[in-house]
């Protein structure tokens, strides 16, 4: 476990960061997240803990919506989640199943450093696989479209 201080002082700045984007207080954060307010307080105010990971922390993080992973992420000094991101609402049929996986494996490669690009491919079908039976995405009848674009 990371007992860098600078660090547990960047996920605390960001866990608060989070709450008041939301416009929550200590108290309804804590309530969100099936906890007390006084640990909403302790982990906004990025003490490092003595022995191991409060198990609120991550309840507190689930309940800001932050995807799994990503105190360990903050830690280790990476961008808390939505920091340069915005959502987009997602339009069935904008994007095929070829496009998402191009993209997700470029950001898995930026993401990773100790991944082949087999293991990054296999991660990514996987993803792919779930969204189409989520029915994200649509099947394809196995033709491929083409990248290329001709001259029009």
């Amino acid at each position: 476990m990371n007992r860098d201080p600078q660090s547990w002082a960047r996920l605390g700045q960001a866990l608060r960061t989070a709450r008041e984007a939301r416009s929550l207080t200590q108290a309804e954060l804590g309530e969100l997240a099936g906890v007390s307010s006084r640990s909403v307080q302790e982990a906004e105010g990025g003490t490092v803990p003595k022995k191991r990971m409060p198990y609120t922390i991550a309840r507190i993080a689930a309940a800001l919506g932050w995807p799994e992973g990503a105190i360990d992420a903050i830690l280790d000094g990476a961008a808390p989640p939505g920091e340069g991101w915005r959502d987009v609402p997602a339009d069935q049929g904008h994007i095929d199943a070829e496009r998402l996986a191009g993209i997700m494996t470029n950001a898995m490669v930026r993401a990773t450093e100790h991944a082949t690009a087999a293991e990054i491919r296999a991660a990514t079908q996987i993803a792919v696989d779930e969204m189409r039976r989520q029915g994200l995405i649509r099947e394809t009848d196995g033709v491929q479209p083409s990248t290329k674009r001709g001259n029009s």
